[in-house]
């Protein structure tokens, strides 16, 4: 396994511990001026680049068509993906309820059905890529959804950021 790509697919997972368990110190970075979510966005579409990038680095092939499951695995996954965007927005999406944002309770679908319907979409995309790219990379951006989702189901509401006046 390559060191640098097995680095660049986990990337974005410190970043995410980090400001899950340290949210205040991310509000004041931002600072007043600076919408922490929206900063984390920006940083972590990023790091998904990166990810890509590092991914694209130890492809296989990229042949043409792709294999029958990729198509029901890639679209419901991506599916999944959108509409919990869209359901939570930005802020409800980037841990804005950790950087002290109220943000409203969902109850429709995907959830109350799925639990954690983002990674579980996340997961279902790469599973589907697993004909381009070599399984040990896969399995490593799989476990990093994994540890992150962990992290996040401890969440203690005391340890959410005040935010800045």
């Amino acid at each position: 396994m390559g060191i640098v790509a097995a680095i660049g697919v986990l990337l974005p997972f410190p970043f995410y511990y980090f400001l899950w368990t340290n949210p205040q110190a991310w509000v004041n970075l931002c600072g007043r001026s600076r919408d922490p979510s929206k900063v984390m966005a920006q940083v972590s579409h990023f790091l998904k680049l990166l990810q890509f990038i590092s991914l694209y680095s130890v492809s296989s092939s990229l042949s043409w068509p792709p294999p029958f499951y990729f198509w029901p695995l890639f679209g419901f996954g991506q599916f999944l993906n959108f509409r919990v965007y869209q359901l939570l927005g930005e802020a409800g999406t980037y841990y804005g309820v950790r950087f002290g944002k109220i943000i409203p309770w969902v109850t429709q679908f995907p959830f109350g059905v799925i639990r954690d319907p983002q990674y579980v979409g996340s997961v279902m995309s790469l599973v589907a890529c697993l004909a381009w790219f070599p399984f040990q990379y896969i399995l490593l951006w799989c476990l990093g959804y994994l540890f992150i989702s962990f992290v996040e189901s401890k969440e203690d509401p005391a340890t959410r950021a005040k935010p800045l006046a």
